[in-house]
């Protein structure tokens, strides 16, 4: 099974860079309306452009850029090195939701937001 989780952006080039950068990771897919990451063997990461969706959903939904900043998910990625990503992100211009600390659940994780509001979570074993 391969899982792929899309994000929606309100822009495509800018969202690719900033994921680019920050996960040290070329794009294997680039084309006007999609760009893929893969993470791993099964899972990859898509944006999607929010004009391109709408399309698609119709008047089904409400239009993707009317919940931009709510936060309704996380991507949440577990690395070897959460600090350096965290730092990362911040750089690149996203927005620092809860620093990097241990959890309850077992993992020291920080949480960024990107420019769609989008939460990422970095996480590590502690």
């Amino acid at each position: 099974m391969q899982i792929e989780f899309i994000l929606y952006v309100a822009d495509q080039e800018k969202s690719k860079y900033f994921y680019e950068e920050l996960l040290s990771l070329k794009p294997v897919l680039h084309v006007p309306g999609m760009t893929e990451f893969q993470l791993s063997k099964t899972a990859k990461l898509g944006l999607m452009p929010e004009n391109g969706i709408a399309k698609i959903l119709g008047n089904n939904t409400p239009h993707p850029n009317t919940g931009n900043g709510i936060p309704r998910c996380e991507l949440y990625l577990k690395v070897k090195n959460a600090k350096e990503y965290m730092e990362r992100g911040i750089q690149l211009g996203a927005k620092l939701i809860s620093p990097l600390q241990p959890r309850d659940w077992g993992n020291k994780v920080g949480y960024i937001a990107d420019a769609d509001g989008h939460v990422i979570a970095f996480a590590e074993e502690y």
